[in-house]
């Protein structure tokens, strides 16, 4: 259900105080009710909805209703499943309309720009494409339940460190490309009804305050028509804030910030349009979300809790979704999945008390959670599964654990040990100072493996962990990040093979901290962070640069084999199609995640090796075929090109790679494709060699410098190659060389402008 507008409130009779009234919040949660514009509710997701009844505070400290909570986005982005993805937002918005809320904060989308940010479980991924993908699957399956979404951090709100002031120093193109595109994409599928700014400066200008970013490029190039409200607490001054295209600050201030609003308008500061259009977008959010609050209540008794049956049935679908998203890292020797029947040793304690959700604003209060050690134990049939603790979550060493889980692991055939990260150890709020899990853990498991060559390693996380340790000491390992209420059974699901494991990586796992792209630019200094990496985020960077890594982006392996064959490429107008065969050479049926990377290696412009442009995943039963056909939309061939300002695809031959990772390419074509007209205008401070890169502009620059001594002799006996050394010379320094005067190159190239 797309919530119908619902009548627009009409605002005429309204005061300048009532105006400004209406851009900014009631109180902590909601906005206010002023003439005939009802008020909204709006809380914090984004994998569950936090309806908090009592105390209010964004930071996750007060108790909120009960409600389900599924996997957060950093296991949500490991099933690369878009209509899984949709289903969630659609369970989502049925449970946020039975507890009373309008909009639901969320998704959020920002780019996982270095494995330390404090927020990065809140995240899909590091590549924008795959991001604004899931992004818009979200948004679209809670809107279609009439309840809005809040597109968010609008916009490079990649640290936590000094969040509320740092500026985010970014250059036009990787903004563009890499910051700004997953936000483009999901404003321009999904139209969400408000998009959320963030905290952060942008090359200096608050994002609150950014008319470039939020009117210039956010409504009148992206054609976004919804409400932008601010983070909680965001708005530095709302005089300055509402001109630059701000529609609501949240929260409520006790109508402070409404006077001085008021103030600014009777001084002139501030526009009285700029008010009223924020006052008619909010009205019309309100007219739109009471509509589907009266279409809800309609069909339903409208208690303010999550039903039973919805509760029990999204309770299950929590459990397939975090099945999904378990990545099996590795494999050695087959020994995953473990047979029923079989002993394990499950050592841990994230086993008896998982980790399943990040700290902060986001933190939901589950239905009921499953707990992996009696998943495991439900699912082993007549095997003996033994726990122990095996090591602290402090700083202390407790010997007698680890020797306990030792004797444990060798007297059974298998043993299963969780690692990761406690919640002090990461959460909204700060950044991580490092990447490594604690050293107890890992000589636990040194221990462990010893004693039990059988072992495989769940790992529980919010952000990326350097794994290579734990790589080189157990044959097996499940990367589940965070699975949400129903992950442990998930993880039971996956360790015993009810279900074949088909998550992928959303972001590259380093060998260490130290080759990471912002390794030596995060967080940042003094109230700013230069984003010197530029396009080299993620896997574009490690790509570039041919460095070895523990995982790559899109990595995760099956308990059966899959073989490609067959890749064709066909062009038309909205892109190109990329067909291949899938193939299910394995004994059991799965699921294979198809990877399309495009590259243009002879591009006049600086390009990453490869990026994601498509994917897409099929279900097979062994020895079962398919066709997959995925489109690779021309817009997304495109670059942001600076001379311009403007998308412009590069036209000439692309290579396009299908893989099971961007590391792991197994077929491979290319398909010429027609590019964009780029026309530069040319000036006096344009080089010869670009001028005679242009076919028009060099026949005519040609004829004008027929008899000029530039255009021959032999430069051979000066040891050097002239025609490159002239191509880097600007047209207006030709003058000092002769015969060409000042005014006669203004007239050559009044002509090649003209003609060319």
């Amino acid at each position: 259900m797309n919530a119908h507008p619902g009548p627009v409130p009409d605002l005429s009779g309204l005061t300048l105080a009532e105006l400004a009234s209406l851009s900014g919040g009631a109180d902590f949660w909601s906005t206010k009710a002023v003439g005939e514009v009802p008020s909204l509710v709006l809380t914090d997701g984004p994998h569950g909805v936090r309806r908090q009844a009592g105390a209010t505070d964004h930071l996750g400290l007060a108790e909120s209703l009960p409600a389900t909570c599924f996997p957060p986005a950093v296991g949500l982005a490991q099933s690369w499943d878009p209509d899984l993805v949709r289903r969630v937002g659609a369970a989502l918005g049925t449970e946020a309309g039975a507890l009373g809320v309008d909009v639901l904060l969320g998704p959020g989308i920002n780019i996982k720009r270095d494995p330390r940010g404090g927020r990065n479980f809140e995240y899909y991924s590091e590549d924008p494409f795959l991001t604004g993908v899931l992004g818009g699957a979200w948004v679209t399956g809670l809107q279609g339940t009439g309840v809005g979404a809040s597109l968010k951090h609008f916009a490079a709100n990649n640290a936590e460190h000094d969040r509320m002031r740092s500026s985010s120093n970014i250059d036009p193109r990787t903004l563009r490309e890499i910051y700004l595109r997953a936000f483009q994409k999901v404003v321009r599928t999904s139209a969400p009804w408000t998009v959320m700014c963030s905290y952060n400066r942008i090359n200096g200008v608050y994002a609150s305050e950014d008319h470039w970013l939020l009117t210039t490029v956010l409504r009148e190039e992206w054609g976004f028509d919804g409400v932008v409200v601010s983070d909680w607490g965001a708005v530095r001054e709302r005089s300055a804030s509402v001109p630059a295209g701000l529609d609501l600050e949240m929260p409520g201030d006790g109508g402070a910030s409404d006077a001085r609003l008021v103030a600014a308008v009777e001084d002139g500061s501030c526009s009285p349009e700029d008010v009223r259009t924020a006052a008619s977008r909010v009205a019309a959010l309100a007219a739109k979300a009471a509509h589907a609050r009266g279409e809800r209540a309609s069909r339903e008794s409208g208690t303010h809790e999550v039903a039973a049956q919805d509760a029990e049935a999204h309770h299950t679908l929590a459990r397939e979704v975090a099945a999904r998203c378990v990545v099996l890292l590795r494999n050695e020797g087959g020994l995953l999945p473990l047979a029923p029947g079989s002993s394990v040793a499950v050592i841990g304690g994230f086993a008896q008390n998982p980790r399943y959700q990040g700290g902060g604003s986001s933190h939901v209060n589950p239905t009921r959670l499953d707990v992996p050690l009696e998943e495991i134990r439900a699912l082993a049939g007549e095997g003996t599964v033994t726990f122990s603790h095996g090591y602290t979550e402090g700083e202390d060493v407790d010997a007698g654990l680890r020797e306990q889980a030792v004797r444990d692991a060798e007297n059974a055939d298998a043993a299963v040990v969780f690692l990761g990260l406690a919640e002090h150890q990461e959460s909204e709020g700060f950044d991580r100072d490092h990447i490594e899990l604690p050293a107890e853990q890992l000589d636990l498991l040194a221990a462990v493996v010893a004693a039990q060559p059988r072992t495989v390693v769940v790992l529980s996380h919010g952000g990326v962990l350097r794994l290579a340790p734990v790589a080189e000491l157990a044959p097996a390992i499940l990367d589940g990040a965070l699975l949400g209420q129903a992950g442990g059974g998930a993880i039971a699901d996956v360790l015993f093979g009810r279900v074949n494991p088909s998550g992928r990586l959303a972001e590259t796992v380093p060998v260490r901290l130290q080759d990471t792209p912002a390794y030596l630019n995060f967080p940042g200094e003094n109230s700013a962070v230069l984003y010197g990496e530029g396009l080299y985020v993620g896997y574009r960077w490690y790509d570039a640069r041919e460095t070895e890594v523990a995982f790559p982006f899109g990595h995760g392996l099956s308990y059966t084999s899959f073989a490609y064959s067959d890749l064709r490429l066909e062009q038309d107008g909205t892109g190109v199609t990329a067909s291949l065969t899938v193939t299910n050479t394995g004994d059991r049926a799965g699921r294979e995640v198809v990877q399309f990377y495009v590259s243009k290696p002879d591009s006049a412009v600086s390009r990453a090796p490869r990026e994601l442009k498509g994917f897409a995943g099929v279900t097979l039963e062994p020895g079962q075929s398919e066709r997959v056909s995925v489109l690779l939309a021309r817009e997304d061939l495109a670059y942001w090109e600076v001379r311009v300002d403007r998308w412009v695809v590069e036209g000439g031959e692309y290579t396009v790679s299908a893989g099971a990772s961007s590391r792991d390419l197994r077929a491979e074509a290319a398909v010429t494709v027609e590019g964009d007209e780029l026309r530069l205008p040319v000036t006096l401070d344009s080089t010869l060699g670009e001028v005679m890169a242009d076919p028009k502009a060099a026949a005519v620059l040609g004829e004008a410098l027929s008899s000029s001594p530039l255009a021959s002799g032999d430069s051979s006996a000066l040891g050097m190659d002239m025609v490159r050394m002239m191509a880097s010379i600007p047209l207006g320094r030709l003058a000092s060389f002769g015969p060409v005067g000042r005014e006669e190159l203004e007239a050559l190239i009044a002509r090649i402008n003209q003609e060319a």
